[in-house]
């Protein structure tokens, strides 16, 4: 277990695991299982951030989860770049460890810039596969040299692959709709978590990452889905 690890982290790791493989849930959407993920990875190992890329029917990424947004801003300059560890990860299928992103700097130029402008110095991309399934990635950022473990990365794949297996059962038990149609809920869900955000940054003077964590937080303690909650802020039905 990374340094952030401690025994009531670990034994609130199991079930995490159980909640991202349930795909049965009728509270929680791809972008709860994803938020879920991503928030997981960083309090059970030492990375700094995460983020979660999801392919669409064409097999074009998309990102749709992030810890902050300088975890956005990364994703992002790989995305628009076309070039990257996620990138990587996900069309070969394996993890890609990048401990030192300057050794990398020549190959993945956009995604340096921008990680070290961020403060993050290291990556490690898991690829969410499941057979001959490929989902998307998960990635890893660190903001010092070093600091990820074994049991970091041991930890990371199968939250990662946990994560995977409920998006493939989803997708099975809903074969009436299409993976593009399900992405693009994905999309349009972050589309109104963005609004959501601004509009609750502005209400209380706070950050983007400060107004997410008030969304986050509000969905959680009153069994919501995060999408369900950022469409009521943003229809002006709710106030928190």
């Amino acid at each position: 277990m990374g340094e952030r690890g401690s025994s009531s982290a670990s034994e609130g790791l199991p079930a995490v695991l159980s909640q991202l493989a349930d795909a049965l849930d009728p509270v929680h959407d791809v972008i709860d299982t994803m938020d879920l993920l991503v928030h997981s990875a960083v309090r059970f190992t030492n990375a700094a951030e995460a983020g979660v890329v999801l392919a669409d029917a064409e097999g074009v990424l998309h990102m749709v989860a992030s810890t902050s947004e300088r975890t956005s801003d990364v994703e992002e300059a790989q995305l628009e770049a076309q070039t990257g560890p996620c990138l990587d990860s996900y069309r070969t299928g394996e993890t890609v460890d990048a401990p030192d992103l300057t050794a990398v700097r020549e190959r993945w130029p956009a995604l340096v810039r921008v990680a070290y402008q961020r403060g993050l110095r290291g990556g490690y991309s898991i690829p969410m596969t499941l057979r001959d399934d490929h989902v998307g990635a998960m990635n890893l950022f660190f903001d010092r040299l070093g600091a990820r473990t074994d049991s970091d990365a041991a930890v990371a794949r199968a939250l990662a692959q946990f994560a995977t297996i409920g998006i493939v059962q989803r997708r099975v038990l809903q074969r009436h709709v299409d993976r593009a149609s399900q992405l693009q809920q994905a999309l349009e869900s972050r589309v109104l978590i963005e609004q959501a955000k601004g509009a609750l940054a502005f209400q209380h003077g706070v950050s983007i990452d400060d107004a997410f964590t008030l969304l986050r937080e509000f969905a959680r303690r009153t069994g919501t889905r995060i999408r369900d909650v950022a469409d009521q802020i943003v229809h002006r039905r709710i106030s928190i």
